[in-house]
């Protein structure tokens, strides 16, 4: 029976955490290089000073180099054999792998994990990194996500994990998930931002050029994006004029004339092509263009309110509050603690 893992004690805060990356080859690099280099650019803005971070790369490879899925190979510091033997202290184990390994971890390597899950205090799995920590049982009872293009096989592989594909990442005890690609590196800055704070974490977005640092709640696609999942459609035409016309007015009878459709035609395109009710569907891309407003600031939340189809700020307020879980207030703060506060 698999136990989940409990968080190991906290460090001194001048005692340099040690981060380890475990590579299950073959790779997805930019699942390693992300995280990574936000761990870095910690250290470096501690320069003259104990950095934060060690972070080194093991490799569950006969050697120290490791290969990704983009043909180009990385250099780890020492191999899993190594790490085995030399049972250091991990205060974050971060599993990192590639979409062609999913389901051929090397059994050592599970093992292993299942025996330092006790012992970290973090225990992190960037996108189908998350299969090898749910082949430990590390997720058994809890909730995950992966790339949501293999949320579904990981589901149906590991039934004991609730597997929620719609978030970037998700934090359930001290057990981390997430996305893919990008997302890694949202993880690792929400990582640093519990050890070092938030001014520091948004440094490093801001010096990683990041046109935003996004919350584990974020949703791993657009709206508008997923409806251009149906190309040429007549629903199509009719997501990208709403999009166009957010100040419309868009209820379900305004959007069946638009489209030429009758009432019922219309809710049952928008459930058979995009697997929502259209009401939803308009509140959620309101709701996704006010977040950009929002972000990028110089309009006050009246006239953002007014200019994408709400009625009043309160109408906004609990409409963003549903969808986000947060007010549009606390989100300016979350993202540009100056802004927020002015």
């Amino acid at each position: 029976m698999t136990t989940h893992a409990q968080p190991a004690r906290e460090r001194p805060p001048s005692a340099a955490r040690r981060v380890v990356i475990l590579g299950l080859p073959p790779v997805d690099a930019l699942d390693v290089i992300g995280p990574a280099e936000v761990f870095a650019n910690a250290n470096r803005m501690h320069a003259g000073k104990r950095p934060p971070y060690v972070l080194e790369l093991v490799t569950a490879s006969p050697g120290t180099q490791i290969e990704s899925e983009t043909g180009i190979a990385l250099v780890g510091h020492r191999t899993l054999a190594q790490e085995r033997r030399a049972a250091r202290p991990i205060d974050t184990l971060i599993v990192t792998t590639g979409f062609s390994a999913i389901g051929n971890a090397d059994p050592g390597a599970i093992a292993w994990l299942q025996k330092r899950a006790a012992s970290v205090r973090r225990m992190c799995a960037i996108c189908v990194g998350a299969f090898p920590l749910a082949e430990a049982g590390l997720l058994d009872g809890r909730r995950a996500t992966t790339h949501w293009q293999a949320a579904s096989y990981l589901a149906e592989r590991y039934p004991s994990v609730t597997v929620d594909p719609a978030p970037i990442w998700i934090r359930d005890g001290n057990v981390y998930t997430s996305a893919g690609v990008s997302a890694g590196i949202d993880l690792a800055l929400a990582l640093v931002a519990e050890d070092l704070g938030d001014e520091v974490a948004l440094a490093i977005a801001r010096g990683l050029v990041l046109y935003l640092r996004r919350p584990g709640g974020q949703a791993q696609f657009s709206t508008t994006l997923r409806a251009q999942h149906t190309p040429g459609s007549a629903l199509e035409r009719l997501c990208r004029w709403i999009a166009e016309n957010l100040d419309a007015d868009l209820s379900v009878e305004a959007l069946a004339s638009h489209a030429a459709m009758s009432v019922r035609t219309l809710i049952r395109a928008f459930q058979r092509e995009l697997d929502t009710t259209p009401a939803r569907y308009v509140e959620e891309v309101r709701i996704e263009a006010v977040r950009r407003a929002l972000e990028m600031g110089g309009r006050t939340v009246e006239d953002i309110a007014r200019r994408h189809g709400y009625q009043s700020i309160d109408v906004l307020r609990k409409a963003f509050i549903r969808r986000v879980g947060v007010s549009p207030k606390d989100y300016l703060k979350q993202f540009t603690p100056e802004r927020g506060a002015a």
